[in-house]
């Protein structure tokens, strides 16, 4: 199965949502207008003044790349960095053969569908934002009456609330770069083999990184052949969650 059949699916889904608000408003400039991916935010345009330094775009393990549409900004999470300006137009026919070119198509489509007023929580939180959200997701996780919950992507302060809450026999969590590491008492599991965390986990957590690194597809084939409830979190995911109709949580982003 190519890396991309979720993404590819995801765009041919926002062409037909774009084709459509076009008609109703009797206007085809919007392919022509300009989408400007910059330089990777820094850690403080990111995510501002943490408490702690242990997340991944802190550590240089990831980039947080921001495009910007008739002034309304969409954002993705990857592992390689790069610049890109041009016409939304453009946008559509760049191959997704790479990360950094996913991660322009993604941040382009979450900031496009904020700009039609269709999605929010496009923008990462910053400076206490990461600990209120951590507050969150422990009172939310709660109330879901989930047995064991995995958590697939390696996001500190959600797993140490996952912890906190439920204990650490009932956490799992996967991630590519953390694999064999220890975090609040949970072993990390490689995020290229997670099916005993499908087999064991009711409830998965899983970060929209991994649309831009194109391992969503194995992963969510995972969670249909378990039956499983997948709940993406993060900003990366806000387009493609909207246009797929998958559950997203996503407590304090802007």
């Amino acid at each position: 199965m190519n890396e991309c059949d979720i993404l590819e699916e995801a765009k041919r889904r926002f062409v037909v949502r774009l084709d459509l608000w076009c008609k109703e408003r009797n206007d085809r400039n919007e392919l022509n207008d300009e989408v400007v991916v910059g330089s990777p935010l820094s850690s403080r345009e990111a995510i501002g003044e943490l408490d702690r330094d242990d997340f991944p775009l802190l550590r240089g393990k990831e980039v947080l790349m921001q495009a910007v549409y008739r002034g309304s900004a969409g954002q993705a999470f990857t592992s390689v960095s790069g610049c890109f300006k041009g016409t939304l137009g453009d946008v559509l026919e760049l191959p997704l053969s790479g990360s950094f070119r996913r991660a322009v198509l993604i941040s382009t489509m979450n900031a496009v569908l904020r700009n039609l007023g269709l999605i929010e929580k496009t923008v990462h939180c910053k400076d206490d934002g990461p600990k209120r959200c951590a507050a969150s997701l422990a009172e939310w996780i709660t109330g879901q009456g989930s047995g064991m919950v995995g958590l697939v992507g390696m996001q500190p302060a959600l797993l140490d609330a996952l912890v906190q809450t439920l204990g650490p026999e009932r956490v799992m969590v996967s991630d590519l770069a953390e694999a064999g590491s220890v975090h609040c008492g949970v072993k990390v599991l490689d995020g290229m083999d997670s099916s005993e965390m499908f087999e064991r986990c009711q409830l998965i957590l899983m970060t929209g990184s991994t649309l831009a690194n194109g391992t969503i597809n194995g992963l969510m084939e995972n969670a249909k052949r378990h039956k499983k409830r997948v709940v993406f979190y993060g900003t990366t995911i806000a387009g493609t969650a909207y246009l797929m109709g998958w559950e997203r949580w996503c407590a304090c982003s802007t």
